[in-house]
């Protein structure tokens, strides 16, 4: 018996990394899964990975902050599926700029993609479950940034702090129907290693600008002395949508390592000795939260 046997879950936003492996997981527990993305390869090869593992999926493609792309998504699951339990959105664009050089088009769209992504993939997702009387629970995917300021993030900050508040009020709001709206919170996440940070790491450059950290800076504050996989996220996910969690709405989990409640000068790597270097010789490059790779030979060498 899987933990979500029956259910139905729509992931939007499932490429390999993040969206891919939390429908991983999904199924794993027994969920079938809508696979959906902006890009129509990207869902496509999630849903084959899963099928090709023995589990129900079907892609479908769409942009998530477009009203008649989510509702033709739902729509889809439940005439394929004939219902849906959970969603998992995780769509948005990121912005990174400081404030006085961000242009308000960059902006808007940072901030426009979060909070339109997460009220139209609640909106049609809880009228699709209200429509058929079944309970369910709405997951969005957050980051450390809806919980602090972060330089050169002031766009970043706000979508996602945004998106909090949003659920929490969808969380009430949909209550009386027993419809579940939940976050999940991780801090960088280490396939972050090899995507957006590969320059730091295979060559040892500082990072961009002035504002931000180095992974090792990063690594040594998180008290658990890792950074958090999208199997990490998945795990919560899994817990969020299934039965165990029927009294939980309103809830952020945060998947950081206790980054969030850490004294925040406190820097536990001073005394352990963990390094990014040493991290990465262990390391193994995922896909679908299955490991592939090692870090060195996929990166080129040191």
């Amino acid at each position: 018996m899987g933990r979500l046997d029956g259910k139905v879950a729509i992931v939007f936003g499932a490429g390999p990394n993040i969206g891919g492996t939390i429908a991983h997981c999904l199924a794993k527990e027994g969920a079938k899964i809508v696979v959906s993305d902006r890009s129509q390869a990207a869902a496509d090869g999630t849903a084959e990975f899963l099928t090709g593992r023995g589990f129900e999926a079907f892609a479908t493609a769409g942009d998530a902050t477009s009203e008649e792309d989510v509702g033709r998504i739902v729509a889809a699951g439940v005439e394929h599926y004939g219902y849906v339990d959970t969603m998992v959105n995780l769509a948005g664009a990121v912005v990174w700029g400081a404030v006085t050089e961000m242009r308000l088009e960059d902006f808007t769209r940072c901030t426009t993609s979060f909070l339109s992504a997460g009220f139209l993939t609640t909106k049609y997702t809880a009228r699709a479950l209200l429509a058929q009387n079944r309970k369910g629970c709405l997951i969005h995917l957050l980051s450390t940034a809806a919980h602090f300021g972060e330089a050169s993030g002031t766009a970043y900050t706000a979508a996602k702090a945004g998106l909090l508040n949003f659920a929490r009020s969808a969380a009430m709001d949909l209550a009386h129907a027993g419809i579940r709206v939940n976050t999940i919170t991780p801090c960088a996440l280490e396939h972050q290693l090899w995507t957006n940070m590969r320059e730091e790491m295979t060559k040892g450059e500082p990072p961009r600008t002035r504002e931000f950290y180095s992974r090792d800076d990063y690594l040594k504050m998180i008290p658990l002395q890792r950074f958090p996989r999208a199997s990490d996220l998945g795990w919560a996910a899994v817990y969020l949508a299934s039965d165990e969690a029927e009294f939980l709405t309103g809830v952020d989990i945060p998947v950081d390592g206790g980054l969030r409640f850490k004294y925040p000068t406190w820097r536990p790597g001073d005394f352990t000795g963990v390094n990014v270097r040493d991290y990465l010789e262990s390391l193994k490059i995922t896909r679908y939260g299955e490991p592939g790779d090692d870090f060195w030979p996929a990166m080129g060498g040191r």
